[in-house]
């Protein structure tokens, strides 16, 4: 057990049973845990293999390469439609959890294999830059330069909300609205 967890899970209000029962969970599997994202995360040789965390209306495992799980139980869920690799289990209750433990195991210990075996999942790479985002790194390089820096998952988060909007005008006003994120080395979502 990793004490920066414990301390996490001390500041938790909502979902810390469900947490702690999954944490109990991934732990007897004989992952290494860790804090990322803020959140209980757990790994195999320093690759990660499930995450936990919480939202408004449901608790999460998130196996961070689910889309090449076997999910013969058919309770993987792709979060949004963007999401590549990705799978969560959702629970609502401690009692959820409990109920499928073995099955959770079983869940676990294959992604553990999936990693031992050096599987990827095959990600669709074709994204184009919207032309308003590229006109912007043309009359800036600096926020082309910020932009490379990002992640590539936050780079796509860009793209493809930049890329949404029907209209040039709202395209460009989305680029002119998140510049200041992108230069400041943020991503979409982050405050």
């Amino acid at each position: 057990m990793n004490p920066k967890v414990d301390e996490l899970l001390r500041h938790t209000e909502k979902w810390r049973e469900e947490f702690e029962q999954m944490r109990e969970i991934a732990l007897d599997c004989g992952l290494t845990e860790e804090v990322k994202w803020r959140n209980p995360c757990y790994t195999l040789e320093g690759k990660n293999i499930v995450l936990i965390h919480g939202f408004k209306e449901y608790c999460a495992f998130l196996f961070f390469k689910g889309a090449l799980l076997k999910d013969k139980h058919g309770i993987l869920i792709q979060q949004t439609e963007n999401v590549q690799a990705g799978r969560q289990i959702r629970f609502t209750n401690v009692e959820e959890i409990i109920k499928l433990e073995a099955v959770l195991k079983d869940y676990i210990l294959e992604a553990m294999e999936v990693e031992k075996a050096g599987l990827e999942v095959k990600t669709d790479k074709r994204i184009e830059t919207p032309e308003e985002l590229q006109q912007k790194f043309e009359e800036n390089p600096t926020v082309k330069t910020a932009f490379e820096g990002l992640t590539p998952g936050r780079q796509r988060a860009y793209i493809l909300y930049f890329s949404n909007a029907k209209k040039s005008e709202t395209r460009t006003a989305r680029v002119e609205k998140y510049t200041s994120h992108i230069l400041a080395g943020k991503g979409l979502n982050d405050k």
